[in-house]
């Protein structure tokens, strides 16, 4: 007899998405049109990478379900917030102009000896997995994606904190004329580069992943290549993209979005659909390629693993 195994995150099978569809009312209402849709072009490739013979990596067993459809790779790389190259989520062909080589992380802060290393160098001490995660946007829109990396806390290893160290503070690039929304103007004046950080405790924790790679290649230019975060239990603006730096910090970094509206977004981000944002409900969200809307759920579905990180924080606002 065939048991199968549900995981903590799982929802019933009528509500699995059927990969192939897409009909998204947000990016309806924001221009992107039926007609507009069908001519989307494919992801770009990362031509040239000196890491692409790495992928596909192998798939961790623990992590290869999450309970619905893969969103498909076409959707999931030209609709994506990446505010350097642009407010809208069609930023796919302005990211192009993201130079990944030569990309150097700088590790500091409480740490035994800082250190600067090569992403290429970087990926020869660690070892790579693919995971399947959920995402959910603090937008109330979701994806599933087949992220190729390695557990935050490898890095952690390497950069050998202190005891002084009680925050990971991460920081993207900086840099006007290769991104567009830098660039002065209306997002020009924002308090670049983008910066968010976690406790040590979550940074620990086993679901935290280093993205490196997404369906079986290189991530996307317009995914946050060549080195991103994702939680899958947080709402995606913690999940930062295009790396530079990686600190180790005594005091609780305060986060670009937490800068320019901590009434809205918080150092937590927990995923909670009974917490409203301030100016539209948590309780749904709208799935990328099919445009079905399904109940949240709280810490994303994967509350089993990660709801022990927050006891005793119970007058924190865990999940803005």
């Amino acid at each position: 007899m065939l048991i199968k195994r549900r995981y903590g995150w799982e929802i019933p099978e009528h509500k699995v998405t059927p990969e192939a569809l897409f009909l998204n009312r947000r990016t309806v209402l924001s221009g992107l049109a039926g007609a507009a849709l069908t001519g989307i072009a494919g992801p770009a490739r990362a031509e040239g990478d000196p890491s692409q013979g790495l992928y596909p990596a192998p798939v961790n067993p623990a992590y290869k379900d999450a309970g619905r459809a893969v969103t498909d790779e076409k959707y999931n790389t030209n609709y994506n917030n990446f505010y350097e190259f642009g407010t809208s989520k069609g930023i796919a062909a302005e990211a192009e102009n993201l130079k990944i080589r030569p990309w150097e992380i700088a590790v500091d802060g409480e740490v035994d000896k800082p250190f600067v290393i090569g992403i290429d160098d970087l990926l020869k001490k660690v070892t790579l997995e693919e995971r399947v995660y959920r995402h959910r946007c603090v937008e109330a829109w979701s994806m599933v994606v087949p992220w190729t990396g390695f557990p935050l806390k490898k890095l952690v290893e390497l950069a050998s904190p202190t005891a002084d160290a009680k925050y990971v503070r991460f920081e993207t690039f900086n840099n006007p004329e290769m991104a567009s929304g830098q660039q002065p103007g209306l997002f020009g004046t924002m308090p670049w580069p983008y910066v968010e950080g976690l406790t040590m405790a979550e940074a620990m924790h086993d679901l935290t992943f280093v993205v490196t790679g997404a369906y079986g290649k290189p991530v996307a230019k317009s995914m946050g290549a060549p080195i991103r975060i994702h939680m899958p239990w947080k709402y995606g603006f913690k999940s930062i993209k295009s790396i530079i730096k990686v600190s180790f910090v005594k005091e609780r970094p305060i986060g670009f979005w937490e800068q320019l509206q901590s009434s809205e977004y918080g150092f937590w981000a927990n995923v909670n659909p009974q917490v409203p944002h301030p100016r539209w409900s948590q309780a749904s969200e709208q799935v990328l390629g099919t445009g079905e809307r399904i109940d949240t759920q709280l810490y994303n579905g994967y509350g089993e693993f990660v709801a022990s990180l927050y006891q005793g924080l119970e007058n924190e606002k865990l999940y803005m």
